[in-house]
């Protein structure tokens, strides 16, 4: 077993149980591109067991702080069936779910998803890699299913020193899906849809949406960065009569419009525009247009803490020109997935935008990611969805 030693002082982070090892806390020792090593402190303590990435500024992945647990099959299948026994418990009202998520089930560079009898999954680290076949199998075993699509084209691969990776893994078939989420049916493209094939994680969200508008009795609705409509349906079903969905992507509003027929709502009440959100918010405001609520769900504008005061301005102006959009006593539900913008800094942008709009407003919740894409205490940087929902003042 090959040894990884820490440099003095730098064993803190694993002591707490954080899973990353970063270059510059190691003093000496190395490995192959995902081989199993031992983690020691400066004076020869054992920290951990993880995966070891040569190239990566990670440079190792803890799997485990016990000493006595052995890296092997069977440690990836107490880890899955601990992470599905997880999912079982939880209240997921849908028949697609987040089953491994990261670090937060102790599989370190692991998501995969499930869309209905398909599971579909991402190997992103180093340490997923060398596995990654006896994870499918115990995958599929686990779960009692026959197909699983990988789609391990994240540019975070890169990093690792590994090439994108997609296609079938086990079994084989058609790629097109229908999901139950809620009441509604939606369709997506694990070949082609973004992640695994589809945002999950802002399931109970897409809820809370449909609610909002039906209690306030929204009529004129805009989702902006709209993708396949989750939002759009969600609005619909509250009772919208009025909804308009922009994306610059061609493909997502053919399939958004595809959702609004599939529900049964009526073509008349929903817009697509294939559109730039920055520009088509200006242009609104030019019109005269507003409306009872609006989604900013943008993509990462950063996905490091370095990006993060560009990233603030771009956040700031479309949240600016929304609170302009937005009727008095309307809501906006507003949006990050950048890891870089923590929930403290997203508030501060949205509240500058807000004074930049001279307008005030109440936050009627925080939001998060649906809870089958869990945070553990250990792991912060887990939280990487945050959202405000803002009631703006009459």
């Amino acid at each position: 077993m090959k040894v990884i030693t820490l440099r003095e002082g730098k064993e803190r982070s694993l002591l707490r149980r954080h899973p990353w090892v970063f270059q510059g806390s190691i003093a000496r020792g190395g490995g192959d591109a995902g081989e199993t090593v031992k983690i020691v402190s400066s004076d020869d303590r054992f920290l951990a067991w993880g995966a070891y990435s040569p190239t990566s500024m990670i440079r190792v992945r803890a799997w485990s702080f016990d000493e006595a647990e052995r890296i092997d099959a069977g440690f990836f299948e107490r880890r899955i069936r601990r992470a599905l026994a997880v999912r079982e418990r939880l209240p997921v009202a849908s028949d697609a779910v987040r089953l491994i998520h990261g670090e937060a089930d102790g599989l370190p560079g692991l998501i995969v998803d499930r869309y209905g009898d398909t599971l579909s999954a991402q190997f992103l680290s180093a340490g997923t890699e060398r596995w990654k076949a006896t994870i499918a199998d115990l995958l599929l075993q686990a779960t009692g299913l026959s197909r699983l699509y990988e789609r391990s084209d994240s540019g975070v691969r890169g990093l690792e020193g590994l090439q994108p990776v997609t296609g079938w893994l086990r079994g084989e078939g058609a790629t097109e899906l229908t999901i139950r989420e809620h009441e509604w049916q939606l369709t997506l493209d694990v070949a082609q849809g973004h992640k695994t094939g589809f945002y999950l994680d802002q399931r109970d969200n897409r809820k809370l949406f449909a609610e909002t508008v039906r209690h306030f009795g929204f009529q004129r609705v805009l989702n902006c960065y709209c993708y396949t409509g989750g939002f759009s349906v969600a609005a619909l079903a509250g009772g919208a009569a009025e909804v308009v969905s922009v994306d610059s992507s061609g493909p997502a509003l053919e399939r958004a419009e595809a959702h609004v027929r599939l529900n049964g709502f009526e073509a008349a009440r929903h817009q697509a525009l294939d559109a730039d959100v920055n520009e088509t918010l200006r242009r609104f405001l030019k019109e005269g247009r507003s409306f009872d609520a609006i989604v900013l769900d943008p993509p990462k504008f950063a996905p490091t803490a370095s990006h993060a005061e560009r990233a603030a301005r771009a956040y700031k102006d479309i949240n600016r020109l929304a609170f302009k959009l937005l009727e008095p006593g309307g809501a906006l539900f507003t949006f990050s997935c950048s890891g870089g913008i923590g929930n403290e800094l997203f508030h501060k942008i949205v509240a500058g935008a807000g004074m930049d709009a001279q307008v005030d407003g109440l936050i009627y919740a925080h939001l998060g990611a649906a809870p089958d894409h869990p945070m553990t205490i250990n792991f912060p940087e887990g939280e990487y969805l945050k959202g405000l929902v803002i009631l703006k003042s009459a």
